[in-house]
């Protein structure tokens, strides 16, 4: 019948699904209607703290929140959670100001879209950042009471190639992927393990996706548009502050003198030795 959502077939299994978090009921619901016509379950909370409780109780395949929330803000939402998880976390706001942008991004958030948007616009976001953690490719079985995914799928999600382009990275040494060692810094891509100087490095699936583009091409200075088209998957002029705020994200995790800043230009691994 014309106008019903999407059905899954019998037996497959669910999509992704989403907790939205947005104190605006009627945005929250139109919002939550918009996305289940597209195919995707959706829980709502009402507020920040209401958000954690629902995350806490069922781990969603992603978050979608908004920044401005009563009792716990969308900021302060983003940091507990990701102390917790590395579920992807997309961010919404009618605030554009660069502080608010990067306050979002340096919580933890995968990216933001815009208030007021189309909704065509935010599900192709979410597609987009689902397909990071390779949770997008396909429907998916809910997730299970611990973590909604396993970050190493970030490595292997359908159409993700490290290095592809001018600068190719080494191949992987089979099914089981290859380790990739630079001046203490090793990336197991099979394992989807990164340690310094032995000690293990949790990263988010964005994260992860940014250091293998690196790791693929040391010393090569990668520009801010071809990572956003890489890792984000933004083959249009997308705002490159994201690129900046997650590479000092990971700066902070695997040494700040690791990753240089070539000023006009983007970013290139260093070696330290």
């Amino acid at each position: 019948m014309t106008g019903l959502p999407p059905t899954t077939a019998p037996g497959a299994p669910a999509a992704p699904r989403i907790l939205l978090v947005e104190d605006d009921e009627v945005i929250r619901e139109a919002t939550r209607m918009a996305l289940e016509r597209y195919g995707f379950p959706v829980d709502t909370a009402g507020d920040g703290l209401e958000g954690l409780e629902r995350f806490r109780a069922q781990p969603p395949d992603l978050l979608l929140l908004d920044v401005m929330l009563p009792l716990l803000d969308g900021v302060g939402l983003c940091r507990r959670i990701r102390e917790e998880s590395l579920l992807p976390i997309l961010m919404m706001s009618a605030r554009t100001e660069p502080i608010d942008v990067i306050s979002g991004l340096e919580a933890g958030a995968d990216d933001y879209i815009v208030k007021p948007f189309e909704t065509a616009v935010l599900v192709a976001r979410i597609r987009t950042v689902l397909r990071r953690t390779g949770l997008g490719s396909r429907p998916l079985a809910p997730p299970g009471p611990a973590q909604a995914f396993h970050p190493a799928q970030a490595f292997h999600a359908p159409g993700f190639h490290p290095g592809a382009g001018p600068h190719p990275g080494p191949p992987a040494s089979g099914p089981a992927g290859s380790l990739r060692e630079i001046d203490g810094l090793e990336v197991d891509t099979g394992a989807m393990e990164v340690r310094v100087g032995g000690r293990p490095v949790p990263l988010t699936p964005t994260e992860l996706r940014l250091l293998l583009e690196f790791t693929a091409a040391p010393g090569v200075v990668l520009e801010r548009q071809t990572l956003l088209e890489r890792v984000w998957d933004y083959s249009w002029g997308a705002d490159t502050r994201v690129v900046d705020v997650h590479v000092q994200r990971l700066r902070a995790k695997i040494g700040a003198e690791r990753i240089e800043t070539i000023r006009g230009f983007g970013y290139k691994l260093r070696r330290l030795r």
